[in-house]
């Protein structure tokens, strides 16, 4: 066992006896990496971030009542069965391919990934054959999502979302154009649902009384964020994704507790130019675990991009105008009180956050 899915694996065992678990940046996102053999047989790499395995994990328990974790093996061998349990493929008429789990370990493609190997003995099918994973986005809740990369004669990438019908590997996949526009909305999703990055935005602008300082902000965040999203996201540079955690859980309370002590706005750019390299380490997290398409690395991360732009700018400039009209109900000021409270709450988040993150707190 490598030492990354060891670290995964240790985080598994040690939740396991934890009552709820509450994970950081957990986009629900899954891959499944599909390779034709001779005689229809299929060999299936089934990856998806630790986070994701252990909460599953949890959240299925009453499968592995009265089984023993901690022996060599043990673990992996039920990871296995329960990626096992949830992927299927069979033929038009419904006779399933005779199944067996492979490799369970680490992604040596994708940091703090877990990786299961699968291979699919359809001899005894007829006809086309349909991939189902149906079971596995519904362990992956509402939010779940799996990209999957078909090799051979109908190469290509499609995604897959919970009400979705097994997909049918005699047909093409998506045209790339298809493809991002789910990779846009994937980056939507993530800004909107990455509550961490909203607080530390939604900190930036509570003393903003005009727009254009808040256009300077988004600016210089989207300017940022997109240079270390690139690197990560190429692969040219990464950082651990538990010193990013840790480092935007920081630039939250930074943010949250300079507005007790500061309220020009006008330069505050430059503080989120700086914080905003941290977050692109973060949003590339979302966009690697993905599993960015075979020679279309350039345009996912463009529409990914996007997408968050999208998102970032649709909440901040939504939230502004309900700014200005409590402005009107106070005598066209801004609330000291409502900005401390808010600032206060933000600040206790990203505490509790940070504390999560570097391990102080379990979760």
């Amino acid at each position: 066992m490598t030492g990354g899915f060891r670290t995964i694996a240790a985080v598994i065992l040690f939740s396991v006896g934890l009552a709820a678990s509450a994970m950081a940046h957990t986009p629900d996102i899954s891959t499944g990496k599909i390779a034709p053999k001779d005689n229809r047989v299929f060999i299936v790499d089934v990856g998806f971030l630790g986070t994701d395995l252990e909460r599953m994990f949890q959240e299925t328990m009453n499968e592995r009542i009265g089984v023993d974790l901690s022996p060599p093996g043990a673990l992996e061998a039920e990871i296995g069965k329960f990626v096992e349990k949830r992927i299927a493929m069979r033929d038009g008429s419904g006779r399933a391919c005779v199944e067996t789990i492979g490799k369970v370990g680490e992604d040596p493609e994708n940091q703090d990934s877990a990786l299961v190997v699968l291979r699919f003995d359809c001899g005894a099918t007829e006809g086309p054959l349909f991939y189902d994973a149906t079971k596995l986005l519904a362990a992956q809740g509402a939010k779940g999502k799996h990209l999957v990369a078909l090799e051979g004669e109908n190469a290509g990438q499609t995604m897959l979302y919970p009400d979705d019908p097994p997909l049918d590997l005699s047909k093409p996949m998506e045209t790339m154009a298809q493809l991002m526009w789910k990779f846009v909305k994937a980056g939507v999703e993530h800004i909107v649902t990455g509550y961490d990055h909203l607080c530390f935005l939604f900190a930036l602008i509570l003393w903003a009384n005009r727009i254009w300082p808040v256009v300077k902000i988004v600016t210089a965040f989207t300017i940022s964020h997109s240079i270390t999203l690139s690197l990560a996201a190429l692969n040219i540079f990464t950082l651990p994704s538990t010193l990013v955690e840790s480092l935007i859980a920081a630039s939250i309370i930074f943010v949250a507790v300079e507005n007790f002590f500061s309220r020009d706005v006008d330069n505050r750019w430059r503080n989120t130019f700086f914080f905003g390299f941290i977050h692109g380490f973060g949003f590339a997290s979302a966009l690697t675990e993905m599993g960015v398409p075979q020679g279309g690395v350039v345009p996912a991360l463009a529409a990914f991009n996007i997408g968050v732009e999208l998102g970032q700018i649709a909440i901040v400039f939504a939230a502004m105008p309900i700014l200005f009209l409590i402005d009107k109900q106070t005598g066209g000021k801004r609330s000291e009180k409502l900005v401390y409270a808010l600032s206060a709450l933000i600040a206790v988040a990203g505490l509790y956050w940070l504390l999560k993150r570097i391990g102080v707190l379990p979760g």
